[in-house]
């Protein structure tokens, strides 16, 4: 009788019991391949440290947008940081310069101006990346460069 209620009560509580074996055990498993592991060891830097980065080679990017002498246009580009910008009613030649340490240069510029011929160009560190020009009524042309 005694063993029947032992039984009973074992049978209504074995999932728990089950339970915290398995957290036991996986609590274990982990304490010890912490151990293997060595993330115990702490890696500091010291705190006189420089932590400042030192730029590396810079880029230096051009982009042009020409055409005939007393054309105006709407320009609009990617800065060397891939932020919009707009410029209206420009005089043409026009031209935005800049230098980046950024790893990579993604620019991009596209112009619409009032006389019947337009072009642009991408220059990175003296490379001509991308050039297009476009003779036609209120001519619109576009360069990319991703790969700077």
């Amino acid at each position: 009788m005694q063993r029947d209620s032992f039984a009973r009560r074992l049978g209504r509580r074995w999932p728990w019991i089950v339970a915290v074996v398995v957290v036991a055990v996986a609590g274990f498993t982990v304490y010890r391949l912490h151990g293997i592991f060595a993330s115990g060891d702490v890696t500091a830097t010291p705190s006189g440290s420089d932590s400042q980065i030192v730029p590396f080679n810079p880029k230096h990017v051009v982009l042009d947008v020409f055409g005939p002498p007393g054309t105006t246009a709407t320009v609009t580009y990617l800065d060397v940081h891939a932020q919009p910008q707009k410029a209206l009613g420009v005089a043409l030649p026009w031209s935005y310069d800049a230098i980046t340490t950024d790893p990579a240069v993604f620019v991009n510029v596209a112009a619409q101006g009032d006389s019947d011929s337009i072009g642009c160009r991408i220059t990175i560190d003296g490379e001509v990346k991308d050039e297009k020009q476009v003779n036609t009524l209120n001519a619109y042309t576009f360069c990319l460069d991703k790969s700077g």
